[in-house]
């Protein structure tokens, strides 16, 4: 059920509303009348106010009172010519819709009975179906970790500074390296290291990605795609259609490229498989980077992130963008319900087999990880990464 208000004083607009057919419309001048006008008789009962434009600064004093009283009320501003400024103003401050002042009895009658169509999407409020899950880090874990890094950060402080020293005699650029990280519950974080790369690595991680990343599968795979140009010229005549693709086969067509369903279908999964990129011998990273990364220091900073409430000590290790962007199929969701951390049970396993492990190992570790954790779990896999704090290969 809808009812109709009018706040103004233009009495040519009175006069036309007092002919909108099966409405009763209530007219007042004051906004706090309005808002009595407003408030509901029975069930399921919204109003409309048609708001005659005045002063800006009364007629938003008036609006945000009205709203506050009436939040479901549906305002529509009597105007006829308005600035972008303006309307952003009136919208904000809770307008929804507009209407020139010269609107016919006809206009005003549509207008009415196209909100009144819409009532229960215009005023019922939308509950969604599913609850959206987020995981938040437990009382327990967030107290240790603010006390471990903050420790941390006062007992070593000395290695910061010498590091911070070493890191600008050999190379120009910043000392910290800051990047784009994503976390727990895909949030993304300002991820902090020690710079232990020329500042122009980024741009060499595409190609050297392609030929040196540990975690690809290196296998002959045959090209799932073909280019409409290189098509045999037997296309033309209808007959290579037959020979390329079989009676029961799905193709997916693009502009550039016809492409069978199952092959998509796996190579997008190997995409998957093998989010995770590391370089061996990476040419990128300079000899003091290369010490502290053995040694593990250049994830030092990240005792700032910890003491912030980016992460958490023990955790599943924030993943670059383009890495987490592979890992959104609903079997890697777990892997970010979980708190992000400094390291975690890959990470340890990973050094027990002498480095050896593939992406899909990493990926069911870290969901492992976020299924099973628990104090004591935490307290194992932290006594395991200082045992092995000197590593051969950098995880």
């Amino acid at each position: 059920m809808i009812g109709v208000v009018y706040l103004g004083d233009n009495q040519n607009t009175r006069e036309r509303l007092k002919y909108i057919p099966g409405q009763m419309v209530r007219m007042t001048t004051a906004y706090k009348d309005a808002a009595k006008l407003c408030v509901p008789k029975v069930r399921n009962e919204h109003f409309i106010i048609f708001f005659e434009r005045t002063d800006q600064n009364i007629d938003i004093t008036a609006i945000t009172y009205l709203k506050k009283k009436c939040p479901d009320v549906y305002i529509i501003l009597f105007t006829d010519d308005m600035s972008d400024e303006d309307r952003r103003i009136y919208q904000k401050c809770g307008i929804n819709d507009t209407i020139k002042k010269s609107a016919t009895v006809t206009e005003l009658n549509k207008k009415i009975q196209f909100i009144s169509d819409r009532e229960s999407i215009l005023f019922e409020p939308v509950t969604p179906k599913f609850k959206i899950l987020r995981f938040k880090i437990p009382l327990w874990k967030r107290l240790f970790d603010i006390v471990f890094s903050t420790i941390g950060i006062i007992v070593l402080s000395p290695v910061f500074i010498i590091t911070a020293i070493a890191i600008k005699l050999e190379s120009k650029g910043p000392v910290l390296f800051k990047s784009k990280r994503v976390g727990t519950n895909y949030t993304i974080l300002d991820f902090l290291k020690f710079r232990s790369m020329y500042v122009d690595a980024d741009k060499q991680l595409k190609e050297l990605s392609k030929e040196q990343n540990q975690y690809a599968q290196h296998e002959d795979k045959k090209c799932a795609t073909c280019a409409i140009d290189d098509m045999p010229d037997m296309m033309d005549d209808g007959m290579g259609a037959e020979m390329l693709i079989s009676d029961d086969e799905v193709m997916l067509v693009g502009d550039d490229f016809i492409v069978a369903e199952g092959d998509f279908n796996k190579k997008k999964n190997e995409e998957i498989q093998n989010a995770f990129v590391k370089i061996e011998n990476d040419p990128r990273v300079t000899k003091v980077g290369a010490f502290i990364r053995k040694y593990s220091i250049d994830e030092l900073p990240q005792l700032i992130n910890i003491l912030r409430g980016d992460m958490s000590i023990v955790g599943n290790r924030p993943l670059p963008l383009y890495e987490a962007d592979r890992l959104t199929a609903d079997d890697c969701i777990d892997r970010f319900m979980a708190p992000a951390g400094l390291t975690g049970l890959w990470q340890v396993e990973e050094r027990g087999k002498g480095g050896n492990m593939s992406a899909e190992e990493r990926k069911q570790l870290d969901i492992k990880y976020g299924q099973t954790y628990n104090f004591s779990l935490d307290m194992k896999i932290i006594f395991r990464t200082l045992t092995a704090f000197v590593q051969k290969d950098n995880v």
